[in-house]
C-alpha cells in the first residue's frame, strides 16, 4: 500500500492505493459520478442505509457533505473515502472510518458501500484491505470495528476476507432505513494476522 499526499492541493486525508482501487476524500469534482451512482443504486442501498435525506443527492447538501468531511478529518474525527477503480478512474463506492477514539480506547468504525452495478466484484474487500495499515500504521489506532445486519452476506463476507472477527450482536444498534436495528460487530486489532 502507498499512502500520497496530493501536491498540487493539500489534503488532510491521503491519497490510498490497494489493489486496483485508489481512495480519496470526496471532492466537489465528484459531485455529479457520486449522485449519479447514489441515484441508480437507490433501491439496492436503501435495505443496508440509515434514511436518505429529502435533499441527499442535491448538489447544495452534497457541498455541506463534503465541507462537513473536512471539517471532521482536520478534528480526527473521521475519514471519508471515495472508492476509485485504478484502471479507469471509475467511481465504485466510499468507506468511512468515523467515531475515531483516542485516549485509552484507540478504535474507529468502519463503513462502506458500493454501487450496485460495482457490487460483488471485490472493490470493497480490496478498498478495506487497503484501509487496515491506514488505520493502524498512520492514524495509530488499536482497534477497527465494523457491524451490519445479520442478514448482509456480501457484508460479512467482506469482513471475514479482510481479517475481521465476529464479536457478536449489538441490539438496536444502528436505525436502518428508519428501522433500529440489530447488529452483527466485528473487529479487527492491530495485532491480529491479516490475511
Amino acid at each position: 500500500m502507498a499512502f500520497l499526499r496530493s501536491i498540487s492541493r493539500p489534503e488532510p486525508a491521503p491519497l490510498i492505493i490497494g489493489d486496483g482501487v485508489r481512495l480519496r476524500s470526496p471532492q466537489m469534482g465528484d459531485y455529479e459520478e457520486w449522485a449519479a451512482l447514489r441515484e441508480k443504486s437507490r433501491a439496492f442501498l436503501t435495505p443496508w442505509e440509515p434514511t436518505w435525506p429529502e435533499d441527499d443527492l442535491s448538489k447544495a447538501s452534497y457541498r455541506r457533505r463534503t465541507r462537513r468531511y473536512l471539517r471532521e478529518i482536520r478534528a480526527d474525527r473521521a475519514y471519508p473515502f471515495f472508492i476509485f477503480r485504478e484502471e479507469d478512474g471509475a467511481l465504485v463506492g466510499g468507506c468511512t472510518l468515523s467515531n475515531v477514539q483516542r485516549g485509552v480506547q484507540q478504535s474507529c468504525a468502519l463503513g462502506y458501500w458500493a454501487g450496485e452495478i460495482h457490487a460483488g466484484r471485490g472493490y470493497v474487500t480490496r478498498a478495506v484491505r487497503a484501509l487496515i495499515p491506514y488505520v493502524f500504521e498512520e492514524l495509530k489506532l488499536h482497534r477497527l470495528q465494523a457491524a451490519c445486519l445479520p442478514e448482509n452476506e456480501r457484508s460479512k463476507a467482506v469482513l471475514r476476507k479482510c481479517g475481521f472477527r465476529e464479536e457478536g450482536y449489538a441490539r438496536g444498534y444502528l436505525r436502518i432505513n428508519g428501522v433500529w436495528r440489530d447488529h452483527l460487530v466485528f473487529a479487527i486489532l492491530r495485532d491480529d494476522p491479516r490475511p
